[in-house]
């Protein structure tokens, strides 16, 4: 039988992305975020108006999609309640946040640069993603508090032990991405390490876990 919760998120399970951005300053930000979807050459990312990245990608125009293994949770959790922008509201205060202007440091990775865009690559994700911004939407429900933003892919970096041989395309046995499911952490089918966004968020994360 089906219920009619009221659902607090729609995370229903979507690759973790980290993403390398400029600030205004020529100094490098990294933000984690899990609203982000595929098609041909091209991703939307949804991104709150109040963040850090939201700013940076509409001022410079481009990004680098850092995707995370599973194996690099720990790395991606220390980034959970940080954010960029030195103004942090009382209610971000409340969940646990706090401004860290850098964020490769605190999250223990290391910056490495692009190719064709001035945000940074995350040297230890095992895929990066190039883009510039090609639009960006006004999004959100009853307030538009949120962005839509529309990126092309320009040039796409892979390590080559995740390529089938003699062939362009990744082997999906040998990637196992970094899952948000409802603010937990997924790798596989397992729950592999507590959430410190979860607990911010009041969410049930006392879950069973596997490692």
């Amino acid at each position: 039988m089906h219920k009619t919760p009221e659902l607090k998120v729609m995370y229903f399970g979507t690759p973790v992305v980290l993403i390398g951005s400029r600030n205004e300053d020529g100094t490098a930000n990294l933000a984690p975020m899990s609203s982000a979807w595929w098609l041909g050459q091209c991703a939307m990312l949804g991104m709150g108006n109040s963040a850090r990245t939201t700013a940076n990608l509409l001022r410079e125009r481009e990004c680098v999609l850092n995707l995370p293994s599973s194996s690099m949770v720990d790395a991606v959790d220390r980034l959970a309640l940080l954010t960029g922008a030195p103004a942090v509201s009382p209610r971000r205060v409340e969940q646990g946040y706090r401004y860290e202007p850098d964020k490769f440091s605190a999250a223990r990775l290391t910056q490495q640069p692009a190719d064709l865009v001035g945000a940074p690559r995350v040297a230890e994700c095992p895929i990066q993603l190039e883009c510039r911004v090609t639009a960006a939407h006004p999004f959100g429900a009853p307030a538009l508090n949120a962005t839509a933003f529309q990126v092309e892919i320009v040039r796409v970096h892979v390590e080559e032990e995740l390529i089938i041989p003699g062939t362009h395309y990744i082997d999906p046995l040998k990637w196992d991405p970094l899952i948000m499911k409802f603010c937990e952490f997924f790798g596989g089918a397992d729950n592999i390490h507590p959430s410190r966004l979860a607990e911010g968020w009041n969410m049930p994360h006392e879950l069973q876990r596997t490692a």
